[in-house]
């Protein structure tokens, strides 16, 4: 019999549909602005702190509708951007440096459907918002990790060359100052070092009978340096925000040495400061331990030595010379031993893994340290108002040399399992060419975003109102379908959005939605002219439904089809908003489809398959 679907196809479309109802559903519920706070280097974030925030908002008089300690973070949200704003700072002065304080936006969506996986489209900053940060890229510390490099290959070469010196080290003006015994000595360094290092000038000098050979790097190359450490750490953070999950992020640079970094849509704005501004990393060096620990903690140590801390605050001595530094590790995981403490277990690439089997090889029996090495902000500002960071080094662990080691290998000291996973996701994504430092950081929300959501959701009613209004006068009954099939539409394409963890809402996203209106109603136009076509060519209602419907679908498959290929052409080479709109165009051409071809062919054969009709509403 014509126009019948069977028992199945009805239920399907019915759950198809109550299933994007569902998880559209949280959108309707909203965010709360909200002050995230998380402890520094995945550490958990105390009780007693909750107490610490909660008593300083009552002081300050400041009310926010709740406060919770869940998932080793402590959230707590107001009911405006201006408190929420002005509680930040308020709980940054009462918990100190320790901890990471971050604006957030956090869902209101009820437990039941977060329960089911419910939650809200992740909106871009021009809708909801996200993080801004703008980072600068530190070029003096560059600059010295790089002329450290070299004072080691001097005095590699110069000692396998069997040339004596009394000291290299760095000078003030960015350059490195080999000091020799005699002019004939320096004469041997410059023949030796120059053809070896072609990007630096090397210059001779005898001030009073002291022979000095200063190593400085060659303008071209000064500016290929300051060139690279941008771009190198641009690519390093493009990597970190791919580990974060976060959907269309926009890092790109911004004059000399600064980049921007926006993370629209984005829930843990505190793991995210902490992952992007970090500049972690790891060295591993041999531990000296033929001195005296008491002399080095009175600064008594041998030249090529040096002193850090382990984490229990106790003195270590550590050759100068890096075995190895986090360059050459080309993955890292967190995982815990056998004794359930964690660890990270590292892998090397091919250069790497043949120094560390040198080194291990020559050094059985003694002690390698693995040194944590950070950058961080100091708190003080040079006069042009650029933030000064400190470097942090501790010791992590000391292991044995037991037997040769290879490309992968682990390490331990680690206090917790999230300083573990941190620790390599850091290492993963790779460390930083130099540190960069956060001088700038913005969430942008409900102002300007509030305004574009309201704009868009006008021009979507207003859009879908005109086209429902049309639909109605001119195709009755079947335009009343495709008024219910239109609504379904939206649901859908909200649902869907809302399922997609990658998927982000922008303003050109919601100019996709209202193209897809258009389109819906296209193809529901295509299928009611066919109909009117077999009913003029002397069709019975039945046959004129069959057959409208099976004629125009190899027209709307075409059409869509070649949209959508437009659409994924669109995702592939754009960038940002462009991605939004090809995303939500590609769902909502799936969706359009779905809904007019079988979502109103089901309420049609509801309403008409296996009457008898004489006429039709259309």
């Amino acid at each position: 019999m014509l126009n019948r679907y069977p028992l199945w196809k009805y239920l399907m479309v019915v759950f198809i549909i109550a299933i994007s109802a569902l998880y559209a559903l949280p959108n309707i519920y909203g965010e709360d602005p909200a002050v995230q706070v998380t402890g520094a280097r995945g550490a958990s974030v105390e009780l007693s702190m909750l107490d610490t925030v909660t008593n300083a908002l009552d002081k300050a008089h400041l009310s926010y509708k709740s406060a919770v300690l869940e998932k080793g973070s402590i959230l707590v949200r107001f009911k405006d951007t201006d408190t929420q704003i002005s509680a930040r700072d308020i709980i940054s002065g009462a918990l100190g440096k320790n901890v990471i304080v971050a604006l957030n936006l956090a869902a209101s969506t009820p437990n039941w459907l977060e329960s089911i996986g419910g939650s809200p489209m992740k909106l871009g900053l021009d809708l909801r918002g996200g993080v801004h940060f703008l980072m600068e890229v530190d070029m003096n510390a560059a600059m010295e990790k790089l002329l450290s490099q070299e004072e080691d290959a001097f005095r590699t070469e110069l000692r396998e060359a069997k040339i004596r010196y009394r000291s290299i080290k760095t000078a003030e003006n960015q350059s490195v100052n080999i000091i020799l015994r005699n002019e004939e000595q320096a004469n041997q360094a410059l023949k030796l070092l120059q053809p070896k290092h072609p990007d630096m000038t090397l210059t001779a000098s005898d001030n009073n009978g002291r022979f000095v050979l200063n190593a400085k790097y060659t303008e071209a190359r000064l500016l290929a340096i300051r060139k690279d450490s941008v771009e190198q750490n641009i690519k390093i953070l493009r990597n970190r925000v791919n580990e974060l999950g976060v959907a269309e992020p926009l890092v790109q640079r911004q004059g000399a040495s600064r980049i921007v970094v926006e993370l629209p849509g984005v829930q843990d704005t505190a793991r995210a400061k902490e992952i992007l501004g970090a500049t972690a990393t790891l060295e591993f060096r041999q531990v000296d331990t033929s001195v005296d620990l008491s002399a080095a903690a009175a600064g008594r140590v041998p030249a090529g030595t040096e002193v850090k801390k382990d984490r229990q605050g106790r003195p270590v001595v550590l050759k100068k010379r890096v075995i190895l530094s986090g360059s050459s590790i080309t993955d890292a995981s967190s995982s815990t031993d056998e004794y359930g403490r964690p660890q990270v277990n590292i892998s090397l690439d091919s250069e790497g893994g043949s120094k560390m089997s040198a080194f291990s090889e020559k050094n059985i029996g003694k002690l390698m340290a693995t040194v944590f090495a950070e950058y961080k902000d100091s708190g003080r500002k040079t006069p042009e108002g650029k933030v000064i960071l400190s470097k942090h080094e501790e010791v992590i662990n000391q292991a044995t040399i037991q037997s040769a080691l290879g490309r992968s290998f682990r390490i331990t000291g680690i206090d917790s399992p999230a300083e573990a996973h941190n620790l390599a996701l850091l290492l993963r994504a790779g460390a930083l060419i130099a540190p960069i430092s956060i001088v700038e950081e913005r969430t942008i929300g409900p102002s300007m975003g509030q305004q574009n959501i309201d704009m868009g959701i006008q021009a979507c009613l207003w859009g879908m109102l005109a086209v429902m209004l049309f639909t109605a006068l001119y195709y009755r009954k079947f335009g009343l379908i495709a008024n219910l099939a239109l609504f379904a539409n939206l649901v859908l394409i909200v649902g869907v959005m809302s399922m997609i963890p990658g998927a982000t809402m922008t303003l050109p996203g919601i100019a996709g939605i209202v193209l897809t209106v258009g389109m819906a109603v296209d193809a529901n136009v295509l299928i009611f002219e066919r109909i009117r076509e077999e009913l003029r060519d002397g069709k019975n209602p039945q046959q004129a439904i069959h057959q409208g419907y099976a004629n125009a679908f190899s027209t709307i498959a075409d059409a869509n089809i070649t949209t959508l290929i437009t659409a994924i052409i669109l995702f592939a080479v754009g960038t940002g908003a462009i991605k939004g709109f090809a995303v939500t165009l590609s769902i909502g051409i799936l969706t359009s489809m779905f809904t007019a071809i079988i979502g109103t062919r089901c309420v049609v054969n509801l309403l008409y398959g296996g009457k008898r009709i004489k006429k039709l509403s259309i």
